[in-house]
């Protein structure tokens, strides 16, 4: 029953989120707001007040187990995921860094009022591990109470870091473990990444979107052995500008709709800052030809780069294996688009061409196309960084008409 509700948050969520991306930040910004107008954001209480709300949401009865590996009595949470987890699981969070989760006591350490609304807003590991494992994959065991540091740290690196069980679609890759500190271009100093209950402001390095790409993962050809004969593949995309700083947060947001529905969803600075974006296939097993056929809608900022590709062997016990890498140049694309003006008012018709080189993945040349007022290109790639293997894509161009 948990894993059908969590389907259906997902499902809803990602309903939502294709619709209309840009709505979603704004009814996120506008909950905070009305939020922190309605006094629920009260930055004059008292110490005392703010550790008794902590101690009431610690006994909801869904947050007497670790949201990790279900220790009874935990007395460690994560201020920026908003999840109650026990000391060994703590020290894997810990781990990951404070930028990806922030480790504090509930009876020890000082909590600010934020980091107490935080966890409330959320409601607690029940409702947390509703996003975060909406998606386990079927079969798959939670770590137990006395599993062993590396099970812990494989589940909660896929879990929080990677979010390998999140919707596809939801997915926003954070940047902080493999950067390391941002600072502000501007003025050299650490941004503040707290978000703050005040409507933001855009920054100059911010990109407007300036279209929506659409991506079929089509299928697999001659892919390489990564078990002992076969693999079980899946792609990763990648698309994303470069940006200053990315960090997800985990916001209870109010979408209205014919139930006035209360769901949570995924928030990110990123909307402020530029973003990043990564989506994935599902898995085939035992399979060195699979065929996916499986879209997706990527946001175009305008200084867009490659669209990255990566296909991966999925290891139950084990880091997951490489198996070869591709890069796709939009430019071509995006720029006959633009030149010939909107597809609706032309016929069928070639509309230019990414060619074949020494320096691209390209098996063969990509044309590009108006066909029945869609601007659409096929790409088939050779897998870089691997003995054998090709990827065959379909993009569609969409922009974003003023």
């Amino acid at each position: 029953m948990r894993g059908s509700s969590s389907a259906s948050y997902g499902n809803m969520l990602t309903a939502y989120y294709l619709r209309d991306h840009r709505k979603i930040r704004f009814v996120g910004c506008q909950t905070l707001e009305i939020l922190r107008m309605s006094n629920r954001y009260d930055y004059g209480r008292n110490s005392s007040s703010v550790n008794r709300k902590l101690k009431e949401l610690l006994q909801r009865s869904e947050n007497r187990f670790c949201a990790d590996c279900g220790a009874p009595d935990p007395k460690w949470a994560s201020a920026n995921i908003g999840v109650f987890i026990c000391l060994k699981c703590s020290s894997i969070h810990r781990s990951l860094g404070a930028q990806i989760s922030k480790v504090l006591s509930v009876t020890l350490d000082e909590w600010s009022n934020e980091e107490i609304d935080f966890m409330v807003e959320i409601g607690g590991n029940s409702y947390a591990n509703a996003i975060y494992e909406a998606f386990l994959p079927e079969g798959f065991s939670k770590p137990r109470p006395q599993s062993s540091p590396e099970e812990r740290t494989k589940f909660i690196r896929s879990k929080y870091e990677l979010q390998e069980f999140l919707k596809p679609s939801l997915r926003i890759v954070s940047l902080s473990s493999s950067i390391g500190s941002f600072r502000s271009s501007d003025s050299g100093k650490d941004l503040d990444v707290g978000f703050e209950p005040e409507a933001p402001t855009r920054t100059e390095s911010t990109s407007e979107v300036i279209g929506t790409l659409k991506v079929k993962v089509v299928k697999g050809t001659n892919l390489a052995i990564r078990d002992m004969l076969s693999s079980d593949p899946y792609v990763i995309l990648v698309l994303g500008e470069q940006v200053s700083i990315v960090r997800n947060l985990l916001r209870s947001v109010f979408i209205v709709n014919l139930h006035l529905a209360r769901l949570p969803i995924l928030v990110s600075t990123s909307i402020f800052f530029g973003f990043l974006q990564k989506v994935q296939t599902s898995v085939i097993p035992s399979n060195l030809n699979p065929i996916w056929n499986e879209e997706f809608e990527l946001s175009v900022p305008e200084n867009f780069g490659p669209l990255k590709l990566q296909v991966f062997d999925q290891d139950t016990f084990s880091a997951d294996d490489i198996m070869g890498e591709a890069e796709v140049d939009l430019q071509p694309l995006i720029t006959s688009a633009m030149a010939f003006g909107d597809p609706d008012l032309l016929g069928n018709m070639q509309i230019g061409k990414w060619l074949k080189s020494h320096d691209n993945a390209l098996l063969e040349d990509s044309t590009i196309h108006i066909l029945d007022g869609k601007v659409r290109q096929s790409v088939s790639l050779k897998l870089q960084n691997v003995e054998s293997g090709e990827l065959d894509i379909e993009l569609e161009w969409i922009p974003t008409y003023e």
